[in-house]
């Protein structure tokens, strides 16, 4: 690889963030990459370190979940080196949506020996996001799915997460600007999708790709919390255009107006509020992937080939 001295930053507070990285650093250095590590056990300090290092490195590996990439994204733009990713989260959206193994030494050997693919980020109010931004249900969800439940639980932190997020959200009005096009709707979630997967494996829509150019947009109406879940196979799969509960959109600016200012989480951290103006900022930044990857839903199975 080009590269020859990489940053490495480790949330220490993500699921596995505490374990054992000796075996990756050391297979990383093996193949030629030298590594200066930084752990933190604060999210907010990751943006910081990025900025003070990055004159001294020739890319940045982040170690964590989709939150900890959240953290990091802003100042890598600024910065505009390559991101090798160590998923250490729970549901490594990121990672998934771009054919990243679990594995560490396996992810370890995508960034040795992987290739760099451009990838389009999304914006709201100046914030960047990587996998998705929500308003509602999903920002609701936020704060049920605590780093603690999500070391004790695991994947069924979520499901848990889910089912309280429920009973706290109440439906809200909101005026949708998609390229131009006006949508007022009732709801209980507004979701606005940059890459293809978001929430521990669901899919924001079945063709969506993180380097298409696209925001996918989709308005999930109130329903009970039995019909959620009878909506959450499409959900998981992104089959939502025949759903009479779900209104779908696709679009590269999107404004979100609510009746009182809400929040919104991105990559699952809140972030901002509305009023939210969104777009997608194409080929905004370079990622070390597999050198088998290909964005397009239809391949598929090189997509989930090391998952």
């Amino acid at each position: 690889m080009a590269a020859t001295r990489g940053l490495l930053i480790i949330n220490r507070q993500s699921r596995t963030g505490s374990a054992d990285l000796s075996a990756t650093i050391k297979f990383l250095e093996q193949h030629g990459l030298s590594v200066l590590e930084r752990q933190f056990d604060r999210a907010e300090e990751i943006a910081e370190a990025i900025r003070r290092d990055c004159k001294n490195v020739d890319l940045v590996i982040v170690a964590g979940g989709d939150g900890t990439m959240n953290a990091a994204v802003d100042a890598l733009v600024e910065c505009g080196l390559p991101l090798g990713i160590l998923p250490t989260g729970t549901g490594n959206d990121l990672a998934r949506t771009l054919g990243i193994p679990t594995t560490l030494v396996e992810a370890a050997a995508v960034i040795t020996g992987g290739r760099r693919h451009t990838i389009d980020l999304g914006r709201v109010n100046g914030k960047h996001f990587f996998n998705v931004a929500s308003i509602g249900l999903s920002a609701e969800l936020t704060r049920h799915h605590t780093v603690e439940r999500k070391r004790r639980l695991w994947l069924l932190a979520y499901v848990l997460s889910v089912r309280d997020a429920y009973r706290q959200t109440r439906p809200f009005r909101a005026r949708i600007v998609c390229d131009g096009k006006t949508l007022r709707v009732r709801a209980i979630q507004i979701s606005i999708g940059n890459g293809r997967h978001y929430g521990g494996g669901m899919t924001i829509a079945e063709d969506a790709a993180i380097d298409d150019g696209w925001l996918d947009v989709y308005c999930l109406k109130p329903l009970s919390f039995w019909r959620l879940l009878i909506l959450f196979p499409a959900l998981r799969r992104g089959r939502l255009r025949r759903q009479q509960s779900v209104a779908v959109m696709r679009g590269r600016k999107v404004e979100v107006t609510t009746r009182r200012a809400m929040p919104v989480s991105t990559d699952g951290e809140i972030t901002t509020r509305t009023p939210a103006r969104f777009e997608v900022v194409p080929r905004a930044l370079s990622v070390l992937v597999p050198a088998s990857y290909g964005s397009r839903p239809q391949d598929e199975a090189a997509l989930h080939a090391a998952q």
